[in-house]
C-alpha cells in the first residue's frame, strides 16, 4: 500500500523496534519524524541515510519523553502527525519492595504517560486532516506478567488500556488506534545479551536462545522489526479501518499459553 503524503511520528526510533518500525512505514511512502532523547550528528545522519534509500522526508526531533511538555512538543515540532507510534521505553528489573521510586517513575513517565501526552496534541491533527493511525507498542506484558516487572508490566496494561479508551473516543472519525503485542524481539539490545547468557548457562548460541531467553515464546523464535513494521503498515491500510481499539500479538505463541 502506499502512505504517500501521510507524515509519521515514531517515538524512540534511532534503534530497535522504533528504527524497524520507522522504515517500513518509509519504505510504504510516509514522511517519517524520527525520535529519541539523544540529538547527536549520527541521529541526524540516520534520518538522512533513510529520506535517500526510501525517496521520502525525514527528519530527526530529540525530545526527552519523561517530560509531557517535551513529548507534546514533540508532535507539535513535527508539525503533522497522521500516523503515531508511540514506541519509547524504558526497562529496570527488581522486586517491588526493593524498586526505586525514580525508576517506577520513569518508567510510567515514558512507557505510558508519553503515549498520553503525543495522542492529545496528534489527534486535533488527524481530525483537521480526515484521518488518522494511532498504533501504541505494547508488550506480550500488556497482556499477561513477569515477576520483577512490576512498572513496566503496569505502563504496557495501561498501554492497552489507553488504546481502548482512544479508540471508543474517535470510533465515529476515520482514526483508528490499536495496539501491538510483541514478544521477543531480535533487536541490537537482545543481540548483545546472547554472549552473556552463554556465559551464564554454559549454552552454546542456539541452545541459550531456545531454552532461556525463548523459554515463554513457544515459537522458539524470536519476531522481527520487519515483522512489526509490517503489523504496522498493514493497520496503517484501508483493510484495518475497522480494526479498531483491540490487540495484536506478535509473540510467537507466548499469550496463547
Amino acid at each position: 500500500m502506499s502512505l504517500n503524503q501521510k507524515t509519521a511520528v515514531i517515538t524512540g526510533s534511532n534503534s530497535g523496534i522504533g528504527l524497524g518500525i520507522a522504515r517500513e512505514l518509509a519504505k510504504a511512502g510516509a514522511n517519517v519524524v524520527l525520535n529519541s532523547y539523544t540529538d547527536t550528528d549520527e541521529d541526524h545522519a540516520l534520518a538522512a541515510d533513510m529520506a535517500a534509500e526510501f525517496g521520502v522526508e525525514v527528519r530527526y526531533v530529540s525530545a526527552d519523553l519523561s517530560d509531557g511538555d517535551a513529548a507534546r512538543g514533540l508532535i507539535e515540532r513535527a508539525g503533522a502527525c497522521d500516523i503515531l507510534v508511540n514506541n519509547a521505553g524504558i526497562q529496570h528489573v527488581a522486586a517491588i519492595d526493593k524498586f526505586p521510586t525514580d525508576k517506577w517513575n520513569a518508567i510510567i513517565a515514558i512507557n505510558l504517560s508519553s503515549a498520553f501526552h503525543t495522542t492529545a496534541v496528534a489527534l486535533p491533527m488527524m481530525r483537521a486532516a480526515g484521518w488518522g493511525r494511532v498504533i501504541n507498542i505494547a508488550s506480550a506484558h500488556g497482556l499477561t506478567a513477569s515477576p520483577y516487572k512490576s512498572a513496566y508490566i503496569a505502563a504496557k496494561h495501561g498501554i492497552v488500556g489507553l488504546s481502548k479508551t482512544v479508540a471508543l473516543e474517535t470510533a465515529r472519525e476515520p482514526i483508528t488506534c490499536n495496539a501491538i503485542c510483541p514478544g521477543y524481539v531480535l533487536t541490537p539490545l537482545v543481540e548483545s545479551q546472547i554472549p552473556d547468557q552463554m556465559e551464564t548457562h554454559n549454552m552454546d548460541r542456539e541452545t541459550v536462545i531456545r531454552e532461556v531467553m525463548l523459554e515463554r515464546q513457544p515459537s522458539k523464535e524470536f519476531a522481527t522489526v520487519e515483522q512489526l513494521g509490517g503489523t504496522a503498515v498493514f493497520l496503517c491500510s484501508d483493510a484495518a479501518a475497522q480494526i479498531t481499539g483491540t490487540t495484536i500479538s506478535v509473540d510467537g505463541g507466548w499469550t496463547a499459553l
